[in-house]
C-alpha cells in the first residue's frame, strides 16, 4: 500500500507542484488549501505524512500544528527564509523537520521518505504491541520476504517431525531459540528439549554426556548414567556448535541417524530412542568438511533442510522492530515493572545500531534498559549504553540561537567529515542529490 501525504497550503501552483511531484513517485497525496479543512481531512484519513505551510491565511499555521500533534500526527513544515524562529519554535512544539523555500523537491522528498518510514515502525510497533507474542512466535520473526520465508520453512519443518536440521548463522542470531520453537509447533512440542554445547567438552565428556556411559567404562564413572539422547526420547535434541564435534563421535552420531541406535559409553546393549536431532553451528560446515574436519557423510544427513538465520545487520527496519517487540515481552515476564516499549528515539537509536553481537546484544541491552527504566512507561535514551547515547547525527532539539544557513553549513560539514569527504555518502545520508551537496559546499565555501 501506498504512503500517504497531506499538503496544507492556501497557494494552488504550490499545492499542484509538490503534490504532482509526490504523484509521480508513487504516494497517495491529499491537498487542502485551509488549515482547518487540513485537520479534518487528517482525522478522517490518517497520512503518515503532513506538509504543512508556515505562512497560512485564516488559521495560525501553529495553531494547525498544536492540533496535528495532540492526534499524533508526523509534520514536516515548509517555511519561507525570513521564518527561522517560527520554524525553529515549531521543531520545538514536536515538528519532524523543516524546508526552507523555495523548495528543493529532492530534498523534501527524502525527508518526507524518512518520516513515513518511521511513522510506518511506530504504528508496527503499536500493532505488534497487542498481539499476543507468544502465540504467533512465526509472525515475530519479520515482515520482510526473506524471514517470512523462513518463518514458512520452520512451520514446515515442524510439522516433519522426523526430518534433521541444520541451523547456521553468526553467533547469537538465535538458532537456539529457532530450535526451540520448531519443537515446540512440532507434534513432539509435549516432550522433551535437550540441547548440549558440543565444545564445551573433550570426547570422553562429551560421549558420556550424548550418549552415557555404563559404570567404570573410565575412572570417574562410578556409576550407570543415562545420555541426553534416552533423556530427549519422543523429544527433540538440539547439538549446538555442531562443527565442534569430536571425529571420534561424529559416526556414533550418523549411526543414530540412521538406525535410531546407540550404546552408552562402555557398553554393548543397543539401546533404540526416537529422537529429532537438530544441529547448529556458526562456522561454515561445507568449509569443514572440504578441509576433512568433518564427515561428509554426517553433513549431508544433517543437512536434509539447512536453515540460514541471517545477522541483524542484514535484517530489515521492520524484522528488527519486530525482534525488539519480542523481546520485550519476554523480557517483562520477568522485569514485570519494567517500560512496555521505547520512546521513538531510543527505537529509533536502537533499529539504526549494526547489533555486532546479534540477538544475544540486543537482548542484553533491553533487559539493563527494563531495569535502569523500572516505574517508566517508555525506555528511552538515558536508559540505553553509551554507544547508543553519543551516536553523531543524533541529538535534542533545545534552542540554540544559530541562523539555518550556519546550521545547515555546520551539518553539511560534519556529515563530510564523517564520511572522509565522500560527497556521494553524505548526500544519501543528508536526503539530498550530490549535484545540490555540490552546490551547498560552493555556497558555503565548505573545504571537503
Amino acid at each position: 500500500m501506498a504512503d500517504s501525504v497531506l499538503l496544507i497550503d492556501d497557494e494552488v501552483d504550490m499545492l499542484r507542484s509538490i503534490g504532482n511531484h509526490f504523484e509521480r513517485q508513487g504516494y497517495e497525496v491529499i491537498r487542502e488549501l485551509t488549515g482547518e479543512a487540513g485537520l479534518a481531512t487528517f482525522e478522517r484519513l490518517r497520512p503518515e505524512v503532513v506538509i504543512l505551510d508556515l505562512r497560512l491565511r485564516g488559521m495560525d499555521a501553529m495553531q494547525v500544528l498544536e492540533q496535528l500533534r495532540q492526534r499524533d500526527a508526523a509534520v514536516i513544515l515548509l517555511a519561507a527564509t525570513g521564518d527561522t524562529a517560527a520554524a525553529v519554535r515549531a521543531m520545538q512544539a514536536g515538528a519532524e523537520s523543516f524546508v526552507v523555500k523555495p523548495v528543493d523537491m529532492e530534498h523534501l522528498a527524502a525527508a518526507t521518505a524518512r518520516v513515513a518510514d518511521k511513522v510506518r515502525l511506530r504504528r508496527l510497533a503499536r500493532t505488534l504491541q497487542g498481539r499476543n507474542v507468544a502465540g504467533a512466535a512465526l509472525d515475530v520473526l519479520g515482515e520482510s520476504s526473506p524471514m517470512q520465508e523462513l518463518a514458512q520453512q520452520i512451520g514446515l519443518l515442524a510439522q516433519s517431525e522426523r526430518t534433521t536440521v541444520l541451523l547456521s548463522g553468526e553467533s547469537g542470531t538465535g538458532k537456539g531459540w529457532v530450535a526451540r520453537l520448531i519443537h515446540d509447533l512440532s507434534p513432539r512440542g509435549r516432550e522433551p528439549f535437550v540441547e548440549v554445547a558440543c565444545g564445551g567438552f573433550d570426547a570422553v565428556q562429551l560421549d558420556s554426556e550424548v550418549f552415557g556411559h555404563e559404570k567404570g567404562a573410565f575412572p570417574e564413572a562410578r556409576e550407570r548414567r543415562q545420555g541426553l539422547f534416552e533423556v530427549a526420547d519422543r523429544g527433540t535434541l538440539l547439538l549446538d556448535e555442531i562443527a565442534d564435534l569430536p571425529p571420534e563421535l561424529q559416526p556414533k552420531v550418523l549411526k543414530v541417524l540412521e538406525t535410531r541406535s546407540f550404546r552408552r559409553l562402555g557398553g554393548t546393549r543397543e539401546i533404540t530412542v526416537d529422537v529429532r536431532l537438530i544441529g547448529s553451528t556458526s562456522r561454515d560446515l561445507a568449509a569443514e568438511v572440504e578441509s576433512g574436519r568433518f564427515r561428509e557423510d554426517l553433513y549431508y544427513r544433517l543437512s536434509v533442510m539447512p536453515l540460514r538465520l541471517p545477522p541483524l545487520r542484514d535484517r530489515s527496519r521492520e524484522d528488527r522492530l519486530a525482534l525488539i517487540t519480542r523481546l520485550l515481552a519476554e523480557l517483562r515476564r520477568a522485569i514485570p515493572d519494567g517500560p512496555a516499549t521505547a520512546n521513538a528515539e531510543a527505537l529509533e537509536r536502537l533499529l539504526a545500531y549494526p547489533w555486532p553481537g546479534n540477538v544475544r546484544e540486543m537482548r542484553n541491552v533491553l533487559e539493563r534498559a527494563l531495569i535502569l527504566g523500572r516505574g517508566q512507561p517508555t525506555i528511552s535514551v538515558e536508559h540505553l549504553p553509551g554507544e547508543f547515547r553519543a551516536r553523531p547525527g543524533v541529538g535534542d532539539r533545545r534552542h540554540t540561537p544559530i541562523s539555518l544557513d550556519e546550521l545547515e553549513r555546520q551539518h553539511i560539514e560534519r556529515t563530510l567529515k564523517h564520511h572522509a569527504g565522500n560527497r556521494t555518502r553524505a548526500a544519501a545520508e543528508l536526503g539530498i542529490s550530490r549535484a545540490t551537496l555540490i552546490n551547498k559546499i560552493k555556497r558555503y565555501t565548505i573545504t571537503s
